[in-house]
């Protein structure tokens, strides 16, 4: 076995040096992987024992969470390999593994950070025990692969169930997630907003009744799908008392946020202020979780809190790039919940806007894209007059550019473009220097219009 596994390290480190070199990006953060797997069973349950490791997962949210850790462990001189592009299937967590350790399976690194997909965690969980599980949020996604938010739940409740002396960071303000805390008794760290301000009355679609009990919550405090201060007036489960929390957000901006951090036990002191060079209430509770992680690794908060104040969106995550003098912006999206938080970015915009927005229908994507009707559109006739244009394009461009008209938008703004060099060239030729152009994808939708950019402009491939 020692031999074979040998020879498969080597094998993969060689196909994984192969595709890097031949700019095979999205083939390099899985292919290795997927080979090692299949050719070494036990490659996975073996090797992981040897790491820290340090999971995040839930519906939005998993890929910024788990950079914004990492920029905390390199801040507090932790090394660390992680599948930082995204990569979260098994394929991509061996993928990463492979990286953290010589031709001999012997660690380079003393942690392993993964982002994990919601439904692989519980196939991985009998292989893989965390130190500390991160649970952003549970919501609608992908409903032919997920099904139902509750079937989301039971993958994550599932895994955890097999998982070993594991921390729990979880969301106190998603009653889904808090609930994960009473599968086995485990140390637990929440993390939640306590903010006056910013409630969004969208209506909670998600988890409207009790996981306990079936009767409906009611909510002292609402921030946005089925996130706030629930209470089951029957049973009385309700929102757990955060170990960190935000207390007032001080500014909003359409590039930042700032906000004061309250902590569990503890009277609040002036430098506990958090610096974001990121916008939206949800990245505040991405900032959060990363926060409560932290604590629960026994970091030093204020390295913590310092290291966040340096940290850039991820890939495809409120990305910002400048190209051929004009300001793009790359925003994911892949559910209802996350498309309206991304659609409320723009209510904060000061420029004019141009907008395109990239539907695919893959099978990464979810081939069900009935979730469109869900997204409040509507949202965007309030700032009509910003938008020169709104262009509709990806496999299900005709679907998406049916489903804006249906909302009253003006039909001579709506343009439906076929390809992504098309919606590159349109949109750069249409904005002035002082616009923005927003581009909202789903996921093999970004892919590919990444990968136009980079071939356009001669970009630094993403997964570098």
């Amino acid at each position: 076995m020692k031999l074979k596994r040998f020879l498969g390290l080597i094998i993969a480190k060689i196909l994984l040096k192969f595709l890097v070199i031949l700019k095979r990006g999205t083939g390099a953060t899985s292919l290795p992987g997927k080979f090692l797997t299949f050719f070494d069973k036990n490659f996975l349950k073996d090797i992981a024992l040897k790491f820290k490791v340090i999971v995040v997962t839930g519906s939005n949210g998993k890929t910024t969470t788990t950079r914004m850790i990492g920029q905390i462990l390199k801040e507090n001189g932790i090394t660390f390999v992680t599948n930082y592009a995204g990569a979260n299937l098994l394929s991509g967590i061996a993928t990463a593994l492979l990286q953290g350790v010589d031709v001999f399976g012997c660690p380079l690194v003393p942690v392993l950070l993964l982002e994990i997909d919601e439904a692989t965690l519980k196939k991985v969980s009998t292989e893989i025990s965390p130190e500390v599980l991160v649970v952003t949020n549970f919501f609608r996604d992908q409903l032919d692969r997920y099904g139902e938010v509750y079937q989301t739940l039971n993958y994550v409740k599932d895994g955890v169930a097999n998982f070993k002396n594991t921390k729990l960071v979880l969301n106190a303000d998603d009653s889904l997630v808090a609930s994960l805390a009473k599968v086995k008794p485990f140390e637990v760290f929440y993390f939640g907003l306590d903010s006056e301000g910013f409630q969004d009355s969208q209506q909670n679609t998600d988890a409207r009744y009790c996981l306990f009990c079936k009767t409906k919550y009611s909510y002292e405090k609402h921030y946005y799908g089925h996130l706030g201060h629930f209470k089951c007036p029957a049973c009385g489960y309700r929102r757990p008392e955060p170990n960190l929390s935000c207390l007032k957000i001080v500014e909003m901006g359409e590039e930042h946020s700032r906000y004061l951090l309250g902590i569990k036990g503890e009277d609040f002191p002036t430098y506990h202020e958090v610096n974001l060079s990121l916008p939206g209430i949800y990245n505040i509770y991405n900032s959060l979780a990363a926060l409560t992680c932290s604590q629960a690794l026994g970091l030093n908060l204020k390295k913590s809190i310092e290291a966040l104040s340096t940290f850039s969106g991820a890939f495809g995550r409120t990305e910002n790039l400048f190209l051929a003098g004009k300001k793009l912006k790359i925003i994911l999206v892949k559910n209802p919940a996350g498309f309206n938080q991304a659609l409320n970015l723009l209510t904060q915009e000061k420029s004019k806007v141009g907008l395109a927005f990239l539907i695919n229908d893959l099978p990464a994507d979810g081939e069900d894209v009935s979730w469109l009707w869900d997204v409040n559109f509507e949202i965007l006739n309030l700032i009509t007059d910003k938008i020169k244009f709104i262009l509709a394009g990806g496999r299900r461009a005709e679907d998406l550019a049916l489903r804006l008209k249906y909302e009253g938008l003006a039909k001579e703004k709506i343009k439906i473009m076929e390809g992504y060099r098309e919606v590159i060239n349109f949109g750069l030729k249409e904005i002035d220097p002082q616009d923005v152009f927003y581009i909202f994808p789903t996921y093999t939708a970004l892919i590919g219009f990444r990968k136009t950019l980079n071939e356009k402009f001669k970009l630094k491939e993403f997964w570098k």
